[in-house]
């Protein structure tokens, strides 16, 4: 696609499936085809965004050649250092970026290398820094005599280095940016580095030694992971989990909020902070990965959940492990099709399967010799949750309204057993005799006349979800309930490769509601189980192409237009692609014995 140079003042928003994400743990920032960085929150992922024109905000900052392009980009090996090409009239340009990694938890080091590859390179480039998704312009913006620009915007403070000669921009007597022009002779490059932080700055970062150290992090965080069936989209799915993931241990759902699953339907949530359950989604992975950090971290942050507030424990955190707060509307006009949400309901549930997931996640951490004494405890807390509130409604892994979903009372079993499987027999046995218990109070109530699972006690609908237990350990691959579940999926809820959660209405699947990729998977694993390994393998190659250059996956996929929908990246489909991977490059039927 051949692209005109476009005015930095409004960047056009992209397909979902052009982005790519630079992320450092504890924000992130999207980038598109423009080189315009249209979206990222500061100083933590869950904060106000200083740059929000991706749902109609003000504030980007955006470097593109001053001619008309080709684009291209991809990510290094590894890390989520991204480098935007372009091939111009002229040349070839290359803009490498990337956040400083690992970040700070309060000062974001945007890193920006502009190099002419071939030719000489003309861009220009454009800093608007607004604060509070746009409502927080810049303010005292001042040129110091090195050249460096300085200022502030809302509670951030911020410094530009490497743009000396750029002008200031003005809306009447009001500065909105700074705008400058840069000219590179052929094989020549050229430094930007920007800083953002809620504190007093320090000395300048030296480019030189940020780049380096950013390669050197990366490089010891993610592992090669060349026993995978995909050892490069593995490594690549890890390295977003990792970049996902800050130092208090969370990993956010989403770098986004509010990106719509289907134009127009109102499916538009912040995903901005740390669910339980895609922390345990991630962290089970990345024990079968051995990526042993990202386990630690995640049993940590589940953990400390649970110690805190036991068997209130809430369905998401902020990172720091504060409370969601309500959701309300930004007044933006939002990415087209979609909303201006911040915030989440999920803060008013109640979600039964995340005590499970969170015991799954402890069993595989124990399995891996990586389980201490606050991780023991905290399985206590969710094993006696589990008993006590097993009878309630739950708002479901759907996060629908509360009922009794069969789901939640599987996927518990299946963390009983797995805890039983590594605990000293007295601990052993009351949770194996628990989750017992819980199997046969389910099968009482939540068996449809056809001999599988069905949705809830009073829904005998089929759903994605019921294929998680098994694969789980909650009852055995060949147990008549979970082949006629699997049988029944496969026939009614998958075209082509591709599945879908549950069934709204009578309309086609894939006009209800895009292709959930998290089930695409889960039917990769669920084959796997079954020795269909040709089945298995067919489910994971077209799940695994629905994304865009960057290789990033949001929840759902539009298999009518081939496009992303959802919030990007999205954490637990990142999670699945990587346990898919590393599971399905063993003997089929292992599962049970899960690393």
């Amino acid at each position: 696609m051949i692209r005109p140079h476009l005015p930095h003042d409004a960047p056009p928003p992209h397909v979902l499936r052009e982005y790519a994400l630079l992320a450092d743990g504890e924000r992130g920032a999207l980038v598109g085809p423009e080189g315009d960085i249209v979206w990222m929150c500061a100083p933590r992922w869950d904060s106000a965004a200083v740059f929000s024109a991706l749902i109609g905000g003000a504030g980007h900052y955006t470097v593109a050649p001053g001619e008309r392009y080709v684009w291209g980009g991809y990510y290094e090996d590894g890390t989520l250092i991204w480098r935007n090409r372009w091939v111009t009239t002229s040349g070839v340009i290359e803009c490498r970026e990337a956040l400083a990694f690992p970040g700070d938890a309060q000062c974001a080091v945007l890193l920006r290398r502009i190099t002419a590859v071939q030719g000489e390179a003309r861009v220009t480039v454009r800093l608007e820094p607004h604060a509070d998704f746009g409502e927080s312009p810049p303010r005292h913006v001042r040129r110091g005599d090195s050249g460096v620009w300085t200022g502030r915007s809302g509670s951030l403070r911020w410094r530009w280095t490497g743009a000396g000669e750029a002008r200031p921009v003005r809306s009447g007597l009001r500065t909105t940016g700074l705008d400058t022009e840069l000219v590179l002779p052929p094989g020549g490059h050229h430094d930007l580095v920007l800083e953002l932080s809620d504190a007093e700055l320090g000395r300048p970062v030296d480019p030189d030694q940020a780049w380096n150290a950013t390669e050197s992090a990366w490089f010891r965080a993610v592992p090669p992971l060349q026993a995978s069936l995909a050892p490069e989209d593995a490594r690549h799915s890890c390295t977003v989990l990792r970049g996902l993931t800050g130092s208090t241990g969370g990993m956010v759902g989403a770098a986004t909020t509010s990106l719509p699953e289907r134009a127009g339907a109102g499916r538009n949530y912040d995903y901005r902070y740390v669910w339980i359950r895609d922390q345990c989604y991630a962290g089970q992975a990345a024990a079968a990965a051995g990526a042993d950090a990202l386990t630690d971290d995640a049993v940590r942050f589940v953990a400390a959940r649970l110690h805190a507030d036991g068997p209130r424990m809430a369905p998401a955190y902020t990172v720091t492990g504060g409370p969601v707060p309500d959701q309300r509307s930004l007044d933006l006009p939002g990415y087209p099709g979609g909303h201006d949400l911040t915030g989440n309901w999920v803060n008013r549930q109640f979600q039964l399967d995340a005590f499970g997931e969170a015991l799954l996640l402890f069993a595989a951490a124990a399995r891996a010799g990586r389980l201490d004494g606050d991780g023991w405890r905290a399985a206590g807390i969710a094993a006696d949750t589990i008993a006590r509130r097993r009878g309630e409604p739950d708002a479901g892994i759907w996060e629908l309204d509360a009922r009794a979903w069969t789901h939640s009372r599987l996927l518990c079993a299946a963390g009983l057993r797995a805890m039983a499987g590594c605990a000293p027999p007295a601990k052993a046995a009351g949770w194996a005799a628990l989750a017992d218990t819980l199997l046969a109070e389910t099968s009482a109530t939540s068996i449809h006349p056809s001999g599988r699972w069905q949705r809830a006690t009073d829904d005998p609908g089929l759903d994605g979800a019921l294929l998680i237990p098994p694969v789980r350990g909650a009852l055995p691959a060949a147990d008549p309930r979970t082949v006629r579940t699997l049988d029944a999926y496969r026939a009614e809820l998958t075209r082509d490769y591709y599945a879908y959660r549950f069934r709204h209405d009578e309309r086609p699947l894939e006009e209800a509601e895009g292709a959930f990729l998290l089930c695409g998977y889960v039917m990769a694993l669920a084959e796997h189980q079954q020795g269909n390994q040709t089945e298995a393998l067919r489910w994971f190659e077209r799940n695994r192409a629905a994304c865009g250059p960057p290789g990033l996956f949001t929840e759902e996929y539009d298999i009518t237009q081939r496009q992303l929908r959802g919030n990007v990246p999205q954490a637990f489909v990142h999670a699945m692609m990587l346990e898919s991977s590393i599971r399905l490059a063993t003997a089929p039927g292992s599962e049970g014995k899960q690393s």
